[in-house]
């Protein structure tokens, strides 16, 4: 029995132990809260400065509901792990963030803890905004606080057990969270800086644009090297591959052009990415958008590695160009070529087009099926996108088009099967 007892002891104290080390993990960095609602004091510098910092993070695009009052939450967020609903951001007293203070707002920002002390799930992606400056978030805070207070309670989260625990939350964090605000490099020039604190904090691009892990944490090893957005079914190329969406060997105005309008020469933002234009990078002023060029283009960039063209049969060959003659080769070239069309269209060349030739079709997929549409923008106010061929085509016909197009002219890429669009759709 006293064997059993002293195991039982030991066991006892490396679980306090380890309870411990989670707990003070939970806590680090944390600063002093100081301060109540009603000693902030914003000045018409802050808010015009919050205004700008909101449209760079895109808050709106998780915080305001379809249809609902601007920043007063209630849009899920579906996850792996279950449905988050964004909280109400409005200055409202009881259920927004009127009775905040600005020390509250900057730990929720910096650290992932809201103002009763609750821990915040990183859909909020406060992984990467914890590089923001204190004074970044205090004009954030001032620009919100000067907003409609809207009177809406927060949805509960509708997670699976054991994910809806703080408990499970706390170690989540402790295994993969560590706060720390943006470091300047100081062998790198001040504008690239910029870029890179915009790219990895406000914007946070790695939360798309990195892989995760099976418990849904982004993978710093592999930062901004691509990954598919969960449950949307969309792959986030990666930035640091001229494979994918590298743009190393792409001229600075090239980056911003994308940024700004959504559309260049060398292809068009769709999906999520055409949101991220439409709702935030094209009203970030040109020196911000050279900054985050003048960052992208420095990333190092992976050995491009060329696919192993698919071995198509005969009949296949000949009903995937088919098909094309008869749905593509009109605006995108008899040889995949593309081309320029009335009014200034730009039909977007499939041969070697870096969409078209990822490993994973997914995003490919998606635009044969439910069209692609570049955002609206202000260099681009009348986006002239393709129609979906969904409603038109089986999923068989789309596998073996897409098959042939990612297969043609010097093309080279793994084949498309009917699930692969049936999961797509």
């Amino acid at each position: 029995m006293t064997r059993w007892r002293a195991a039982a002891l030991v066991l006892a104290a490396i679980v306090l132990a380890g309870a411990g080390l989670v707990a003070w993990l939970n806590v680090r960095g944390e600063d002093p809260l100081t301060g109540d609602a009603g000693s902030f004091v914003a000045t018409p510098e802050q808010v015009a400065q919050g205004a700008y910092l909101a449209r760079a993070g895109n808050c709106a695009a998780c915080h305001t509901d379809r249809g609902g009052a601007a920043f007063a939450g209630g849009k899920g967020i579906a996850t792996p792990f279950g449905t988050l609903y964004a909280s109400n951001l409005t200055p409202d007293a009881k259920t927004g963030i009127g009775a905040w203070s600005a020390a509250q707002f900057w730990r929720a920002m910096h650290n992932g803890r809201s103002a009763d002390g609750h821990l915040l799930y990183p859909a909020f992606p406060y992984p990467n905004f914890t590089e923001i400056t204190r004074a970044d978030s205090d004009a954030l805070f001032a620009w919100l606080r000067s907003q409609v207070p809207v009177t809406q309670v927060n949805r509960p989260h509708d997670l699976r057990f054991p994910y809806s625990l703080q408990a499970s939350l706390a170690v989540w964090r402790a295994l993969f969270f560590t706060p720390g605000v943006y470091e300047p490099q100081v062998e790198r020039s001040a504008q690239w800086n910029r870029g890179a604190y915009l790219v990895r904090s406000l914007g946070h691009c790695a939360a798309c644009h990195s892989p995760r892990n099976a418990f849904g944490a982004t993978r710093d090893s592999l930062e901004l090297s691509g990954g598919l957005i969960p449950l949307q079914n969309w792959y986030a190329p990666s930035l640091a591959s001229g494979a994918e969406a590298g743009v190393a060997d792409w001229s600075s105005r090239e980056v911003a052009d994308l940024l700004k309008t959504g559309l260049t020469s060398r292809g068009a933002a769709l999906g999520p990415m055409a949101e991220v234009v439409f709702r935030s990078t094209q009203h970030l002023t040109d020196p911000d958008i050279a900054a985050m060029a003048e960052f992208l283009k420095s990333l190092p960039q992976a050995p491009a590695h060329r696919g192993t063209p698919a071995k198509l049969d005969k009949d296949v060959q000949a009903h995937g160009e088919t098909l094309y003659k008869d749905h593509c080769a009109t605006c995108h070239g008899a040889r995949g070529e593309g081309g320029a069309g009335p009014q200034g269209v730009v039909y977007v060349p499939l041969a070697g087009n870096r969409k078209v030739l990822l490993e994973t079709p997914a995003n490919f997929i998606h635009i044969v099926v439910n069209g692609g549409f570049p955002p609206t923008t202000a260099g681009n106010p009348r986006p002239y996108g393709m129609p979906p061929f969904g409603p038109s085509l089986k999923d068989e016909e789309i596998a073996v088009l897409a098959t042939w197009v990612r297969n043609a002219w010097g093309n080279a890429a793994p084949p498309v099967s009917a699930l692969d669009v049936l999961e797509a759709r």
